[in-house]
């Protein structure tokens, strides 16, 4: 085992790669050697590992940019320190310092005959993140596939390695149910011939892919990819003819998938980009196609979104979705927020946000689609954005809604 004593001084700011992406050879050894090392402060994003939970010492204070995965179990217990911010603004924060960047951990490919190494499938905040860190340390992880559109690191750039050969982490899956597929029969209404999607990842977007396979010549520009585009891609629907910058290249920050999505990349015309190009406005206000699809807790009668709240507790963030909302409704073609119409036995159209949080703001949302239709938001006035998102609300709360309306 590697003795990080070596190489994290006290009171050192960590961050670490996220999902598939995730080091946990070195994610682990910080985790057996906390006590030793004493306090410190750490950074992720979105990750699977029950144990980084579950056994997080006290001795380290986790922070992210979201409650995602398995994380929502620490802020529940009060345990996560979130930093509200939009996914474009990681790469500044990193910059700046405003998130840790003394040691870094990373899961990379085997080096190459020139001794370079690829972040692989997870560039996004990593690739970013590299060129302000101090103290690199590398998971080589065998199974890592070497991707392109993010520059590779030098050998010599890690202070030290370890070798693993397992296979990458994989996605929760599940498959769609009624609700979403309904959801996503609506959404595929709204997305035309040509058009440049970005979206996130789970049974959700899952089942919009899948109800895309009449379309042509789509494109894909998102901070991640999942297996849907597999599908898309082996139909010819997902060719990127039409994009304006990009063409023919789906281009992404991370892969997010099962065990086949990472065997066929190197197949893929996909290209690993950091967010501050994925993210970043002066390369979304180019993609004159942009359509996003976007999920939420809950939207008000206004169509204000809130993504990052239910029911006091912080589960979600603010991500990807300020930025590619805003840039599909102001340069783009349209911006989507797909919510379904019941949480339980709560309405998720309400007339002002439980959380109190604005994850989206009501100017940047042109449609709001849940299982009982799609409500055109653009371009309406208030009274009228009230009326069309209760028609798509849940049928028995409707009146309870428009009294809220009145009110």
């Amino acid at each position: 085992m590697i003795d990080l004593k070596r190489f994290i001084p006290d009171g050192a700011g960590i961050w670490w790669g996220q999902a598939s992406a995730e080091p946990a050879a070195l994610v682990h050894a910080l985790l057996d050697q906390i006590g030793e090392l004493g306090p410190h402060r750490a950074f992720c994003g979105l990750t699977w590992d029950q144990r980084l939970t579950r056994e997080l010492p006290p001795e380290l204070e986790l922070m992210s940019y979201g409650a995602l995965g398995e994380l929502r179990r620490l802020s529940r217990e009060g345990r996560l320190t979130v930093v509200p911010c939009h996914y474009s603004a990681l790469p500044s924060l990193f910059a700046d310092g405003s998130l840790p960047t003394d040691v870094g951990l990373v899961q990379v490919s085997p080096p190459d005959e020139d001794g370079m190494c690829s972040l692989g499938v997870g560039a996004d905040y990593a690739a970013d993140a590299v060129l302000h860190t101090s103290v690199l340390l590398a998971e080589i992880n065998q199974r890592m596939p070497v991707t392109t559109g993010t520059p590779k690191i030098p050998l010599a750039r890690f202070a030290a390695t370890v070798e693993t050969d397992r296979p990458l982490a994989e996605a929760p899956a599940k498959a769609p149910d009624d609700t979403e597929l309904a959801i996503a029969g609506h959404v595929a209404g709204l997305v035309e011939d040509g058009d440049t999607l970005q979206m996130g990842v789970g049974s959700l977007p899952s089942a919009v892919l899948d109800a895309l396979t009449g379309h042509t010549d789509l494109g894909f520009h998102s901070g991640m990819i999942s297996d849907g585009i597999l599908r898309l891609v082996d139909k010819g629907v997902l060719t990127g003819a039409r994009k304006e910058i990009d063409p023919g290249v789906i281009v992404t920050g991370a892969a997010l998938g099962s065990a086949e999505l990472y065997d066929r990349l190197p197949e893929l015309p996909v290209e690993f980009r950091p967010a501050s190009y994925t993210h970043a406005p002066s390369t979304l206000s180019r993609l004159r196609s942009l359509v996003s699809l976007n999920s939420a807790i809950e939207v008000d009668l206004s169509g204000q979104v809130g993504s990052e709240v239910r029911r006091g507790a912080y589960i979600g963030g603010v991500g990807g979705q300020a930025d590619f909302t805003r840039a599909a409704a102001s340069t783009g073609a349209r911006s989507i927020i797909a919510v379904r119409a019941r949480s339980g036995s709560h309405s998720t159209i309400v007339p002002a946000l439980h959380g109190g949080v604005v994850t989206t703001a009501r100017s940047d949302v042109d449609y709001v689609v849940t299982e009982y239709g799609a409500a055109r938001l653009r371009g309406c006035d208030l009274n009228e954005r009230a009326r069309r998102l209760i028609a798509v609300a849940a049928p028995e709360h409707r009146e309870a809604l428009s009294r809220g309306a009145q009110a």
